[in-house]
This record gives C-alpha cells, sequence and structure tokens, in this order.
C-alpha cells in the first residue's frame, strides 16, 4: 500500500503524515497490494479541519471525506468511514463469488445488523443530446436537478454535470 500525505492551506507535519498512515495501514488486510492512497488534509478559516481520502487499485475508486474541528478526530472518523466502505465492498466480492450459480440471498441477510444494502428501484432510459458543458449546466438549472448527463459536443463522450456543495458545479469525464 501507497500512502501519500499532502497539506492544503496546512502544512502536513511529520507526525500527521505518520498518525494518518498508521491509521491507513489497517487496510492492508482488505485491500491489495497495489492500492494508492492519497489523504489530502486541509484547514478553512482556521476552524474546519478537513480530512479526505482516496483509494485506488485496479479500477476500484473509494473516496470519503470528514470535516471536524481538530485534524486528528478529522482523520479517526475519515478511517472510520474509509474502512466501513472498504469491508462491504469485499463482503459484496466475497458474497458475489458465493452466489455464482444460487439463488440470490436476500438483502437484509446480508447486511449487518441496522445497515441497510440500496438496491435499484427504477430504471430511467433517455436520449443524450449532444451539447457543451456550459448548455448540459443550463438544462440541469432549468430542470432544478443535483446532476445531468449528457453527450459531450467537443468530445462526443458522455459526461456529468453535478451541483457541489460549495454551490459550483463539477464536471465528471471518463479517462480515455
Amino acid at each position: 500500500m501507497q500512502v501519500t500525505v499532502v497539506g492544503r492551506h496546512i502544512e502536513a507535519t511529520e507526525a500527521l503524515k505518520q498518525y494518518a498512515t498508521e491509521k491507513f495501514s489497517r487496510l492492508d488486510k482488505y485491500l491489495p497490494k497495489t492500492v494508492q492512497v492519497v489523504i489530502t488534509l486541509s484547514v478553512v478559516k482556521k476552524v474546519h479541519h478537513i480530512a479526505e481520502a482516496v483509494i485506488k487499485s485496479n479500477g476500484l475508486l473509494i473516496q470519503a471525506s470528514e470535516e471536524t474541528e481538530e485534524m486528528y478526530s478529522a482523520i479517526d472518523l475519515l478511517i472510520e468511514k474509509i474502512d466501513r466502505r472498504v469491508r462491504r465492498y469485499k463482503e459484496k466480492l466475497v458474497d458475489h463469488k458465493h452466489q455464482s450459480g444460487k439463488a440470490e440471498m436476500s438483502a437484509s441477510s446480508a447486511a449487518e445488523p441496522g445497515e441497510r444494502i440500496p438496491q435499484i428501484i427504477k430504471t430511467k432510459r433517455f436520449d443524450l443530446k449532444p451539447m457543451l458543458p456550459e448548455e448540459a449546466v443550463m438544462q440541469m438549472e432549468l430542470l432544478d436537478k443535483d446532476f445531468f448527463i449528457f453527450a459531450n459536443a467537443g468530445s462526443g463522450q458522455v459526461n456529468v454535470i453535478y451541483k457541489r456543495k460549495d454551490g459550483n458545479v463539477g464536471l465528471i469525464e471518463p479517462a480515455r
């Protein structure tokens, strides 16, 4: 596991780097050896301490973010959230391997007590109109939605425009 700790608007001290690396090293038993973990530590207005993590491995992408008033507690909450997500991912892989050729277990019996596994309950189909990202933002605003899927007129690929928590708009493009 390759762990990189980066500071944004804060100097990531050696103690912070070591603390975060030690916390994330406990995920070794769940993840393959070729995992890249990027932990970004940032401070906003000296009050909001934010810890974000992105885990990449063989097409797997897990990311999470936590915000508290103290950096060490933000890292602790972040590792708990990431740990839950990684365990859930591994359980789904194991369940999927055991269930090949068998009838599927009910979602409630596969989940931990008090935890519900989301299921697809509705499917929508629609035509993707080629448009520029600026047009897609306008369309998203007109529809009063949090995201909008469109065919990018410039690249011809499927893109997603989404509203961010900070009030701005994000664009998701597939990697080539």
